[in-house]
This record gives structure tokens, sequence and C-alpha cells, in this order.
């Protein structure tokens, strides 16, 4: 599927409905340059998993953990990773195989660690459409 926004809330708005429609175990990978609104999205789907906390990249972190919403939610920023191994010391595992909704931002690094069915959301900025505009892409990815 693809969506176009116009605005961030938009994009927000967007996620939610993903979150909403979310199920225990899946896996969502973001792809998208800096600033193309990332986090904006991932903070609909939290809401859309009922999560009131605050949401922030993980940047420095790896890994965020939300549990009070309807359903875990784990987000994972991935851009500092130098080694795969960090995600093993991390145990990615768990959480890509839990029963919560795991969302990947920069998921194109660890490729090699992905389960074999996951969403990938693609952002794309157009400026001739607009300073606000995406065109974010869903697609299954099975294999």
């Amino acid at each position: 599927m693809v969506y176009e926004t116009w605005t961030p809330e938009e994009t927000a708005a967007l996620g939610e409905k993903i979150g909403q429609a979310a199920e225990p175990g899946e896996v969502y990978t973001l792809i998208g340059e800096l600033g193309v609104g990332k986090t904006v999205l991932t903070q609909g789907i939290a809401r859309g998993l009922e999560i009131e906390e605050p949401i922030c990249s993980p940047t420095f972190t790896i890994v965020q953990v939300y549990e009070e919403g309807r359903l875990p939610f784990y987000h994972f920023d991935v851009y500092r990773i130098a080694d795969i191994e960090e995600m093993d010391e991390i145990g990615y595992e768990d959480y890509f195989y839990g029963s919560g909704v795991t969302m990947i931002e920069w998921a194109n690094l660890i490729k090699e660690i992905l389960p074999p069915c996951y969403r990938q959301i693609t952002i794309e900025k157009n400026l001739e459409k607009g300073f606000d505009y995406r065109k974010i892409t869903v697609e299954e990815v099975t294999g």
C-alpha cells in the first residue's frame, strides 16, 4: 500500500491506524533518511497501541521498551550499530519473536538478522509536492 500525507499530523494519524491494527508478534521495519518523519510515524503507532508515555527515538540506547499499552512496544533504532553482534548482546530475538510489536528504524543495516516475515515501511520526501509531503509505502516482506 502507498499512502500520501501532507502534514506531520496526517503522518502520525496513519501511524495510529497501523498501531490500532497491529497484532502480537508483528515486526515493522522503518526506512527513510534523517528528518523524514520516522519518529512522528512511530509516535502515531504507539498512540494506536494505547501507549500514553512520550515516544522518543532510542538512538543512543538502541531499544526502548513500552509495556503499558494494549501490547508491548519495542522501538529499535539501529542507526549507530557498529557490529551486528551488538544486537545479540541486547537479546534482540526476545523482542523480534516476542508477544509485542517491534518497530526497527534503519532496519536495512541489520537485514541479515530480520525475521523471515515483516512489514517494511518506507518514508520518502518529495519537496516538489511540499515541505511536509510524505510518500509512505507499507509492504509485506516474506522469505
